[in-house]
């Protein structure tokens, strides 16, 4: 018997991605990014608590444009993790798993989470700006 030079089971680099596939993976990531990106607010606090010159080298760092653009990242994460996992607890109630409504649901969490991104950093530069 012939043995073919294919993978045993389906991976990545067989199938098309697919919103769904997309999804799953992005959780996944924001996942990872929200640990990462709180061990920076964890180097916040500790500079808040070290006293004011260590405070002002961490908020300097927080306003260039390195440090805004984790920000970002970092804010992306928590709202498209929250709106996606909305969407798990929906589904483990047992609903919205009619393809239709999956697609639907997936194109809204994207939307959600941007327009939440955008709206915080918004109320950011308006409130403290």
């Amino acid at each position: 018997m012939a043995h073919d030079k294919r993978p045993l089971s389906p991976d990545l680099q067989i199938y098309r991605p697919q919103l769904t596939s997309v999804l799953s993976i992005s959780h996944r990531v924001t996942g990872i990014t929200l640990s990462v990106g709180t061990l920076l607010l964890i180097f916040w606090l500790l500079a808040a608590a070290a006293g004011p010159q260590a405070y002002s080298i961490v908020q300097s760092f927080m306003h260039s444009w390195l440090g805004l653009l984790l920000m970002l990242g970092w804010t992306f994460s928590f709202f498209f993790h929250l709106c996606n996992g909305i969407r798990h607890l929906v589904w483990d109630a047992g609903y919205g798993f009619e393809l239709r409504t999956i697609y639907a649901s997936g194109w809204t969490v994207v939307a959600a989470s941007m327009a939440l991104t955008v709206a915080a950093w918004f109320s950011s530069f308006v409130v403290i700006g």
